[in-house]
């Protein structure tokens, strides 16, 4: 063992990368209390964490459908979808991705703002296709839709502006063609 104290140029080993992926799951459950602490138990016991999370009733009132968006180490994954599927009320458990369905989120961003910067933040609300739903004296609120890239590249354009909120609505997630979600 050496006494030696390790000088501010020696080199120090590179970190090691997690390799953290975020994953979308849907969901289909019976609409029960207690159903959604039973899922997040699984995650938290798994070491995955929830990014996302959406949840509402289908088109028959007896079922729910929830989307959410984990984070966690990729090797983990099948495990977690077979014990979810496993939980009472759990009709399915499926995991989605771009290639097999539509998944997009919503976000309001209420942005400060007075007359000599409204037309430019009019100008990149209109680039990423997004709509003003509040117009104030002193502030404005809009509403930018699409894939997560899109919403955090229009979040990032509007940050060299007085952001004074921001509400996202995490991933909703539709399977392709014919293909149940």
């Amino acid at each position: 063992m050496s006494d030696r104290i390790p000088a501010t140029t020696d080199k120090k080993p590179a970190p090691q990368a997690d390799i953290i992926n975020i994953h979308t799951l849907s969901v289909y459950v019976n609409n029960q209390p207690g159903v959604l602490g039973r899922i997040c138990a699984v995650f938290s016991r798994r070491g995955f964490n929830i990014e996302s999370l959406v949840v509402s009733q289908t088109r028959d009132p007896k079922f729910s459908r929830m989307t959410i968006g984990i984070s966690g180490h990729p090797e983990g994954l099948h495990q977690i979808i077979m014990q979810v599927n496993k939980l009472i009320d759990v009709i399915h458990c499926t995991e989605h991705t771009d290639r097999d369905a539509v998944v997009k989120e919503m976000a309001l961003i209420k942005i400060h703002t007075g007359p000599e910067q409204r037309t430019e933040i009019l100008q990149i609300i209109e680039h990423y296709s997004g709509k003003t739903v509040d117009l104030q004296e002193d502030s404005l609120i809009c509403m930018i839709s699409g894939n997560t890239d899109k919403v955090d590249a229009a979040v990032r354009m509007l940050s060299k502006f007085d952001i004074i909120e921001t509400v996202r609505t995490g991933k909703v997630v539709m399977a392709r063609g014919l293909g149940e979600t």
